[in-house]
């Protein structure tokens, strides 16, 4: 089978299909090209993905993946990220096995293509180029006969008409033979040319051009041999990335199946344990009996080492409030000390103006006026908030539950034995550099470490204090943990565990401040600053106490006990709950400043519509 002999005179026809195979080429070239912008674009999501959902580092997303779940997510996501480099290889192996080669194969076959035809119409213009003459002889050799039939003609005429001259006659003789002779001079080359002809259109045919299209079969045949070749490649190369994608797959299933519930379960238990006992029963209250009821310290607030008996507490019902309520809302409204603010000065004299009051000890309300504020006012979480703006929490994390705080303890205690074996570990080194200093004086001066040393030495004894310290409180937060009282037991759902001296400490600060806040002191808000904390998010949507007037300071008031707030003679501020009948009054000089003034130290200018809506909420809540 060779185009050479069946397809001898198809030479168009072989020109175009070759073309055609030049195109669809081409084409599949587009095709592969098209896929590995398709790969690079994949990974590229790929990755992009993985990259979204990647936890941001030093952020509380970072902490939720210790549990098993968050981390198999992880897991996923990093595999996810190899998975997209794979498809990245596809793309890259494609365009330097396929695309790359077709293109350069591509410009050679149309270099060979354009040789071989351009052989074939050579040969072509040769023949007929060969046939042109055959045909000028042929018409030459019957133009002379034809001369001759009429020269012979007119001779014989001549020669019959007894009128003409013998010269005449003779004339038509010779002119007749000159003819006969050019027709036979026409005849011979007639027949030579057509001999000629017949061997080159001999050798045409069955020589010439079957070589051309033999080559040109060669070529198609090569074409299509090489764009199989290419779609194997194609498929080789999915096929070469299949195992390692399989590995991320099977990562990804081993990451799943290493998810433990029961271990995610046990992770929220220890980042949530508070270390407190639920709170015990409420006793009944008798409202049938005459007498004025109060706040009963069992279930409320704690007697704060007063020695008085624990008053009653009203229904069994009221209780069930307790678990969703915030601790800090209900302990800011219902344990806030309530105590006589000092007489106002005789002049307006600094010097005249006492250093303010002295924190005596909790006047017990009626539980329906703490009822009424609990209704009426938003929780005083100032101190949290000053948490938010940077405000500095205590260095043995006072402000924790026990077991939070025991956690933090421990934390602490891990990271200072690190820094101490930091420090160890260049000490050795520095050591070592020393004794071959001594040993190679050459090398360095021994002396010259010793400085070094001696900072080190310096720190590591400034570290072990710190690990004996907070040693310390471990063991106390440690040692203390499993003792619990009735009285305690009732009192841990307020956050107010009498075993826990950290928790004693906040207590007697929340004692000390009329705003009954959990975490720090009201100093330390205004004057300390550090990075946020993890009370942030749960005190995110707070807002301050609106605004229900102002207030004009008569005289100069040093607000140096806990929740009191200082002010100049003649400030103007802000009134941001009035006097309750204690001698108190709460304002705010700005954002980060609020407190407690006596009353009688300022004079209140109310706004009607605020204090409008303020009663209008008490008597609801009524």
């Amino acid at each position: 089978m060779s185009w050479g002999t069946e397809l001898w005179d198809q030479f168009d026809n072989l020109e175009k299909h070759t073309q055609w195979g030049i195109d669809v080429l081409e084409k599949y070239i587009k095709f592969v090209k098209e896929r590995t912008e398709i790969e690079l674009s994949y990974a590229k999501q790929l990755r992009n993905l993985s990259k979204k959902y990647q936890p941001k580092k030093n952020s509380k997303e970072e902490e939720e993946y210790r549990y098993t779940s968050t981390r198999a997510f992880l897991a996923t996501l990093n595999e996810m990220n190899d998975y997209a480099g794979q498809h990245e290889v596809i793309s890259e192996n494609m365009t330097s096995l396929i695309t790359g080669e077709l293109t350069r194969y591509v410009q050679e076959l149309k270099q060979e293509r354009k040789s071989h035809f351009h052989d074939g119409r050579k040969a072509q213009q040769h023949i007929e180029t060969c046939w042109k003459q055959l045909e000028a002889s042929k018409r030459r050799f019957e133009r002379d006969c034809k001369e001759a039939d009429r020269a012979q003609q007119y001779f014989e005429k001549m020669d019959a008409d007894i009128n003409v001259t013998k010269a005449d006659v003779e004339k038509a003789r010779q002119q007749a033979q000159l003819r006969h002779q050019m027709a036979e001079d026409s005849k011979a080359e007639y027949s030579s040319t057509l001999q000629k002809f017949n061997s080159e259109q001999h050798d045409h045919y069955y020589t010439h051009i079957p070589n051309i299209f033999q080559k040109i079969q060669e070529m198609e045949e090569r074409r299509i041999v090489r764009i199989g070749e290419s779609m194997k490649t194609f498929a080789e190369v999915d096929r070469q990335v299949i195992p390692i994608i399989g590995k991320c797959l099977d990562e990804i299933t081993k990451a799943a199946e290493s998810i433990d519930h029961k271990n995610d379960s046990q992770l929220v238990i220890e980042a949530f344990k508070s270390g407190f006992e639920p709170p015990g029963d409420i006793d009944f209250e008798d409202f049938t009996q005459p007498m004025k009821r109060t706040v009963s310290e069992s279930s409320l607030s704690n007697s704060r080492g007063d020695g008085k008996s624990e008053p009653k507490f009203g229904g069994k019902s009221k209780g069930k409030l307790w678990p969703f309520i915030k601790k800090n809302k209900l302990m800011s409204l219902l344990t806030s000390p309530h105590q006589p603010p000092p007489p106002p000065p005789a002049s307006a004299s600094p010097s005249a103006v006492p250093n303010g009051p002295q924190s005596p000890k909790q006047q017990k309300e009626p539980l329906s006026h703490r009822f009424n504020e609990f209704m009426t006012s938003k929780p005083k979480i100032h101190c949290f908030r000053s948490l938010k703006r940077g405000g500095a929490g205590p260095e043995d994390f006072s402000n924790l539950p026990p077991e939070q705080r025991r956690k933090k303890l421990q934390q602490k205690v891990d990271e200072l034995n690190k820094d101490i074996q930091k420090e160890m570990d260049q000490r050795d080194a520095l050591t070592k550099m020393k004794d071959v200093y001594i040993k190679n004086p050459q090398m360095g001066d021994a002396a010259s470490v010793d400085h070094r040393l001696a900072e080190l030495g310096q720190n590591i004894e400034k570290l072990r204090l710190e690990v004996q310290k907070f040693e310390g409180w471990l063991a106390e937060v440690e040692g203390r943990l499993p003792l619990r009282t009735d009285q305690a037991r009732r009192q841990s759902g307020l956050y107010e565990g009498q075993n826990t001296a950290a928790v004693n400490s906040c207590a007697q600060d929340r004692e000390s401040s009329p705003d009954g806040s959990y975490t720090e002191e009201q100093s330390q808000e205004t004057e300390m600053k550090v990075p946020a904390t993890e009370f942030d998010d749960e005190f995110d949507d707070e807002e301050p106490l609106p605004t229900i007037g102002t207030c004009k300071a008569l005289y100069t008031f040093e607000g140096q006990n806990e929740g009191t707030i200082s002010v100049a003679e003649g400030e103007m501020l802000y009134v941001i709950e009035e006097d309750k009948g204690d001698g108190w009054t709460r304002i705010r000089r700005n954002e980060d400043e609020e407190g407690y003034v006596p009353t009688s130290y300022v004079e209140v200018y109310l706004d009607k519509n605020a204090k409008d809506v303020y009663k209008s909420l008490q008597k609801i809540s009524e």
